[in-house]
């Protein structure tokens, strides 16, 4: 389904569009299992986070997504394969939402627990973010005000969040650190990021170095344009839809560098399914998503030596 970003745009850019809007304030879910990134730094009291569920109808489709604001306690969520099925092989799953917010479930721990169920130890990166608004409507209206820009414009520099990389870098430190309990190879520790969640994959995958870099990318409808690309970088997988509202047109510059490179990349071009969505859009080829990103990690034999079998 697609996720909260999309949903955003619409109701600023397009209104006429947008036939039933409902975005619920909700309480944080159970976060237990969360693994803190930076146990030892508490932040101010005043400072929570917001959680909403909102829920857009949008023609045909219905978007149905819960998400995060205001993001103060950067975490990592577990989702481990059971023993049986377990390949070694680790992704961390990095939601998108404009550096504004967080898709938690369309963009992560719906992606975590597929690839669980498919022998992958997963992790959801729950990233810091720029400030927002606390008022429910100041924040849609931000959000949507910065998606127009991106459709009109492309991404402009100031779209950015340093500390979603040094998250993303301290949560590659962790997962292969605990390696051993978490029953995974530390040299198969990839990331998969969507859409602002893709750039800080990209981020980490760039400025990482040794244990805080991945193994491996999947970069699923992140920024298309040129970039310089290290003599060492670490394989890719690409995708967008060719309706991408925000940045189909930008062309497959990153791909072609990553090729001009010299390094291994691979890239899902999909007819339909314009931007955020997530594990798939029902009648659309993305639906294939997952399963050609699970083929692409076999094909690189990431999911054949097992760990703690």
């Amino acid at each position: 389904m697609k996720s909260m970003m999309c949903a955003a745009v619409l109701l600023v850019a397009a209104p006429a569009v947008a036939q039933d809007v409902h975005m619920e304030p909700i309480k944080a879910p159970d976060q237990k299992g969360a693994i803190p990134l930076y146990p030892a730094v508490s932040p101010p009291a005043d400072k929570d986070e917001q959680w909403s569920h909102m829920q857009v109808t949008l023609g045909a489709n219905r978007l149905d997504n819960i998400m995060v604001r205001n993001v103060v306690r950067p975490t990592l969520t577990p989702y481990l394969p059971a023993p049986g099925k377990a390949t070694g092989a680790a992704v961390i799953v990095a939601p998108g939402g404009a550096f504004l917010s967080l898709s938690m479930t369309g963009e992560g721990s719906e992606i975590a627990q597929w690839l669980a169920d498919h022998g992958v130890a997963a992790f959801v990166l729950k990233y810091r973010l720029n400030a927002t608004p606390r008022d429910d409507r100041a924040f849609l209206d931000m959000m949507g005000q910065r998606f127009a820009a991106a459709a009109k414009d492309g991404p402009a520099e100031d779209v950015k969040e340093p500390r979603a990389t040094q998250d993303a870098i301290r949560a590659l430190e962790i997962v292969r650190a605990g390696a051993t309990q978490y029953h995974v190879d530390a040299s198969r520790v990839g990331m998969i990021g969507f859409s602002a969640g893709a750039m800080t994959t990209l981020n980490a995958a760039l400025e990482g170095q040794g244990a805080q870099r991945p193994a491996f990318v999947g970069y699923i409808y992140g920024p298309m344009a040129a970039i310089s690309v290290p003599a060492d970088a670490p394989p890719m997988f690409a995708a967008i839809a060719m309706d991408d509202g925000l940045f189909a047109k930008q062309n497959f510059g990153i791909v072609e560098a990553w090729r001009q490179a010299k390094r291994p990349v691979e890239l899902h071009a999909y007819e339909r399914g314009d931007h955020g969505f997530g594990r798939g859009l029902p009648g659309t080829t993305t639906m294939g998503l997952l399963p050609q990103f699970l083929s692409w990690m076999e094909m690189r034999g990431l999911l054949v030596a097992k760990v703690g079998q």
